[in-house]
């Protein structure tokens, strides 16, 4: 029987058993049963064995609910190759096992943000986390920032991104950076509430972008190094079309310059190639163009609305290359 062969009998079971579910208080299950089959490309029975596995779900007028973040978790890791998140990420990194080169060149992007205020107090300000690319040698130009208003807002600007190698040259920074890529934490997607508590996340042996980020800034400091965890938005995905915030941490290096660590990108093009050393290593120190960094930290909002309403912003973002 081929290695390929085999892999597509895992039982489910074994798949459910290989991650973490995320946990009540941070879970929203919305999607339905027929949008799981379809995800993980399963049938019914498969379903039933991932609930008696331990997959949690809400029963809605009959019909059982599950977290998508679960639902991706499950594809991402059954080994399968056909499933929706599996076939997504092989997409999204392709790039990674390219010469670097590519990265390193300056991009120009439309970037939009829609803000939508939901149960809006009243007229009042917008506040948006801006992309902040111009320390790393970009440009924001064209800016269309929202007025004062009620409901819903946008921002647009054409961002340019660059790269640059800077590696990291502290023997401390790089050895902090690889114990914890030796530690073994495995990446899933887990929603942005959740990274932000990042001891919970590394407590079930997980890890995320944002959680990772204030975990590698805490320990840097306490190296004796600036160091901020600070959000972003990874671009180029499914054609633009896709919000995929980011997050990295900004340390000021022993040679004075300020160096960006982007160790979930790293974690995950070590799954999808050993063809992706160049990439991993550029993600250790160096900045490239698919990244846009903003001036939210961490564990910020991208948008706020001083109406007083004490639900969060919902953002949305759209970043296109631009073809002009």
């Amino acid at each position: 029987m081929s290695h390929q062969a085999e892999v597509a009998h895992v039982p489910w079971e074994k798949v459910a058993d290989s991650i973490e579910f995320i946990p009540g208080r941070y879970s929203k299950k919305f999607q339905s049963e027929s949008v799981a089959r379809e995800m993980l490309g399963c049938e019914p029975v498969d379903i039933d064995r991932l609930v008696d596995a331990g997959l949690p779900f809400d029963d809605r007028s009959g019909v059982r609910h599950f977290d998508a973040n679960d639902l991706y978790n499950l594809g991402m890791y059954s080994n399968k190759s056909t499933t929706q998140p599996e076939l997504a990420f092989r997409m999204l990194f392709r790039f990674a096992g390219r010469p670097v080169d590519d990265l390193l060149r300056e991009k120009s992007w439309d970037f939009r943000v829609q803000l939508e205020c939901v149960d809006c107090a009243e007229v009042a300000p917008w506040r948006i986390a801006e992309p902040d690319v111009v320390r790393f040698g970009g440009r924001v130009a064209d800016v269309a920032a929202p007025e004062a208003s009620s409901g819903s807002a946008e921002y647009s600007a054409t961002v340019t991104t660059t790269g640059a190698r800077t590696p990291l040259v502290s023997p401390v920074l790089r050895r902090l950076v690889r114990d914890y890529l030796d530690a073994g934490y495995r990446w899933q997607m887990i929603p942005v509430p959740m990274q932000a508590d990042y001891e919970l996340v590394h407590s079930l042996g997980a890890t995320s972008c944002i959680a990772a980020s204030l975990y590698l800034a805490e320990r840097f400091r306490a190296a004796g190094y600036r160091a901020e965890a600070k959000r972003g938005w990874f671009c180029g995905v499914l054609g633009g079309a896709l919000d995929l915030p980011h997050a990295c941490v900004e340390v000021a290096d022993d040679d004075g310059a300020l160096k960006t660590v982007d160790i979930a990108k790293a974690q995950l093009a070590a799954r999808l190639s050993t063809k992706t050393e160049a990439f991993q290593e550029l993600c250790l120190g160096s900045i490239y163009n698919k990244v846009i960094p903003s001036t939210a930290s961490g564990n910020a909002s991208f948008g706020y609305h001083e109406c007083g309403s004490r639900l969060p912003v919902q953002v949305r973002t759209d970043i296109r290359v631009a073809l002009r």
